[in-house]
C-alpha cells in the first residue's frame, strides 16, 4: 500500500512510519516541523520507499499519484506546544483534518485520525470508555487542543456518513518512549531529563493525579490493528494500568539512580485529575492490549534520553 502520514517527523509519527515501512508499505511523510524534527527520520535517508515533504497540512493539501491510506497525526500534542501554538493547533485540527479528509476522499483512500484522550477533558467517569462524551472547558487554555480534536472527530465521522470515506479514529492515551523531545513538557520526559541532570523533579498539585502510560511500540501495534480493521467508531488505545504522578516520579528516580528531590508547583488550569482508558473495545474487536511494563518501557526510554543528553553535552563541550 502507498500511504501518507502527516506529522511524520513527530514522536509518534516517526515510529508509525518505521512500523509501516517494516510491514512493506510505501510511505510519504509530511510535516511542517514546528514541533517535529528531521532527526526522527534521519535513519530513513537511504530508504527508497520513503519520501518526505515539508508542508503545513492546514494549507491546501495534494499528493501526486495514488494513495491507499491517509494517517493524520499532524498536531502539537503536549501542553507546552499547544499553549505556545494555540491557533496553529486549532487550525491543524480543523483545516488540517478537513484537507486530509478531502485528500482521502479524492484518492479513495482509507483515513485514520489520531485523536486523544483529551477529548474526555477532566473526566467525571472513570475509567473512560468511548461512549463517554467528556467534560471539557472550551474556553480554557487547554481547550485549543481538546476542542480541535473533538472537532476533528466530528469532521471525520461527517465524511464517513456523507461521503462514505472509509475512516478510523484512535483515541490515544499518554504514550512515551524513545524520540520524545527533551523539552516537550510531558511528564515522562520531564521527569527523566530532570533526574538525569540531578535537578528536582517538578510535580504539580499534590502529585496524586493519575495517568496511564503506554509504551510506544504497544501503541503503534494498536494503531496498525485499527487501520487494518473495519471499525469506524472511536477506539481507545492506552495502558489501563493507572499510576499517580508521584509514583511515576519515584519510579524514574529509582531507575535512573538519581538523588533528585521532588518539588511542587500549583496545578495548571483544567489539568485532569484522573486518566485511565477503558480498552474493552480494543481487546474485544482487535485482540489488542499493551505488553510492555512501565519498568521495561522506562528503562528503554531512559537509555535513549541518556544517550541523547550525553551527545548534546559533548557537543556543547
Amino acid at each position: 500500500m502507498r500511504m501518507l502520514v502527516t506529522g511524520a517527523a513527530g514522536f509518534l509519527g516517526s515510529h508509525l512510519v518505521d512500523r509501516l515501512l517494516a510491514d512493506g508499505h510505501e510511505l510519504i511523510g509530511m510535516d511542517n516541523l514546528i514541533t517535529g524534527s528531521l532527526e526522527n527520520l534521519a535513519h530513513l535517508a537511504e530508504e527508497p520507499r520513503f519520501t518526505f515533504e515539508r508542508h503545513n497540512v492546514a494549507v491546501y493539501l495534494d499528493v501526486a499519484g495514488p494513495l491507499d491510506a491517509v494517517l493524520h497525526f499532524a498536531s502539537p500534542a503536549s501542553p507546552v506546544d499547544y499553549l505556545e501554538y494555540p491557533i496553529q493547533t486549532l487550525k491543524v485540527g480543523s483545516l488540517g483534518t478537513h484537507n486530509a479528509l478531502g485528500l482521502a476522499k479524492a484518492k479513495g483512500a482509507r483515513f485514520l485520525l489520531a485523536s486523544t484522550s483529551e477529548v474526555y477533558g477532566d473526566p467525571q467517569v472513570h475509567p473512560q470508555p468511548e461512549s463517554y462524551w467528556g467534560h471539557v472547558n472550551p474556553v480554557g487554555p487547554r481547550g485549543v487542543y481538546d476542542e480541535a480534536k473533538r472537532f476533528a472527530e466530528a469532521m471525520t465521522m461527517a465524511y464517513h456518513r456523507v461521503h462514505a470515506v472509509d475512516t478510523r479514529i484512535v483515541r490515544i492515551f499518554n504514550t512515551y518512549g524513545p524520540r520524545m523531545r527533551v523539552r516537550d513538557g510531558r511528564v515522562v520526559s520531564n521527569f527523566i531529563v530532570q533526574a538525569l541532570r540531578a535537578e528536582p523533579l517538578t510535580l504539580y498539585g499534590d502529585g496524586e493525579q493519575t495517568r496511564s502510560f503506554c509504551y510506544v511500540s504497544d501503541l503503534i501495534e494498536g494503531i496498525v490493528r485499527v487501520l487494518n480493521g473495519t471499525e469506524h467508531d472511536p477506539v481507545n488505545l492506552g495502558n489501563p494500568r493507572e499510576f499517580s504522578v508521584r509514583a511515576l516520579a519515584e519510579f524514574v528516580i529509582r531507575l535512573t539512580g538519581s538523588g533528585s528531590p521532588l518539588t511542587y508547583r500549583p496545578l495548571p488550569t483544567d489539568d485532569p485529575k484522573v486518566r485511565q482508558p477503558d480498552i474493552a473495545r480494543a481487546r474485544t474487536i482487535f485482540g489488542w492490549q499493551p505488553d510492555v511494563s512501565l519498568e521495561q518501557g522506562l528503562e528503554r526510554t531512559i537509555a535513549d534520553f541518556r544517550r541523547r543528553l550525553g551527545a548534546s553535552a559533548g557537543a556543547a563541550a
